[in-house]
């Protein structure tokens, strides 16, 4: 059966066609009667979907991560493409093409490992660049960080987005540490390839993108602490060589501070100036991503700014 992909549907579409259920509620309106609020998705994106009028049954008979098939239309609602249904049913993975729903990109991340490998290597710190070894070693640590997502929803919320994020925060280290002699470069770069890898474990990659229970008992910083601790334990047995304990107080505290405020889940206020650099280069990338996404999905008739969105309390120019 053909399908339009998410990303190519427009206002007042008729739909007839199977999605994957990335998330389901039930709620309740102002006059008591239920509704169905879920998130549809397929290989090139996700989009909001309500059944007005919902019974229990209909909540009940479909299961988050399966696949679906909705009948309905589209509409746009304060600026953003939505879908009204009036029928959903479960479908059984047999009768779907799963290539219109796999949103991991093998050839991009290789290259995006490729790029990993590249940056890690060539660090003239030996601990460091050693201690990169003992993660790349691992065969099982990178087949998961290549699928790896590096949030549930908002910036790189797809398999593969933490490896991308990844990359792309040590390159803008990598630029702008030379700037500022009192930075130790590969240090901060270092601590960019750390600062979210705990989130492997926090998150599930596999089907719905979803919190493990590791993930909501324990977060990712502290797994990412503890990662670093198995690492350093292979590098030591590896090379036979203690690991500086100075340098591991200082790659910890750019794990445990990167979110820049305590409110914001940081157990520790950035207190290096690698520290502090890492976080406003953390929230610059997942802020721009995360921005360039909204005007992207925007479908307001004015060419220059997106509808207001609550969320971040303003409008986006949109005009390239």
């Amino acid at each position: 059966m053909s399908r339009t992909l998410i990303t190519e549907l427009t206002d007042g579409q008729s739909l007839d066609q199977p999605f994957r259920l990335a998330d389901k509620q039930i709620r309740v309106n102002r006059q008591g009667g239920k509704y169905l609020l879920l998130k549809l998705a397929d290989r090139s994106g996700t989009i909001v979907a309500m059944m007005w009028n919902a019974e229990d049954t209909d909540f009940e008979k479909i299961r988050r991560g399966g696949y679906v098939h909705c009948v309905g239309r589209t509409q746009v609602h304060q600026g953003v493409l939505q879908v009204i249904l009036t029928a959903i049913d479960e479908v059984d993975e047999s009768d779907v093409d799963p290539s219109d729903f796999d949103q991991f990109d093998a050839h991009a991340a290789d290259q995006t490992l490729d790029e990993l490998r590249e940056l890690l290597g060539n660090l003239l710190n030996t601990y460091l660049r050693r201690l990169g070894q003992a993660f790349l070693s691992d065969d099982s640590f990178v087949a998961r960080l290549r699928v790896a997502t590096a949030a549930v929803s908002n910036h790189h919320a797809y398999p593969g987005g933490l490896l991308r994020h990844t990359v792309d925060l040590m390159q803008v280290c990598q630029f702008i540490g030379p700037r500022y002699p009192r930075i130790d470069t590969e240090l901060m770069m270092f601590g960019a390839f750390l600062h979210d890898l705990g989130k492997i474990e926090e998150i599930s990659s596999s089907g719905e993108l979803s919190y493990t229970d590791r993930g909501q008992l324990v977060g990712h910083i502290v797994i990412g602490v503890q990662m670093l601790g198995e690492a350093i334990a292979t590098f030591e047995a590896d090379f036979d060589e203690d690991f500086p304990d100075d340098l591991r107080l200082q790659l910890e505290h750019l794990i445990v501070s990167h979110h820049g405020q305590l409110e914001f889940g940081s157990p520790r206020l950035p207190a290096t100036l690698e520290a502090i650099a890492l976080h406003h280069i953390d929230n610059l990338d997942a802020k721009i991503t995360s921005f360039t996404s909204l005007i992207e999905a925007d479908l307001t008739n004015n060419e220059n700014w997106t509808n207001y969105h609550p969320s971040i309390g303003r409008k986006l120019w949109k005009k390239p």
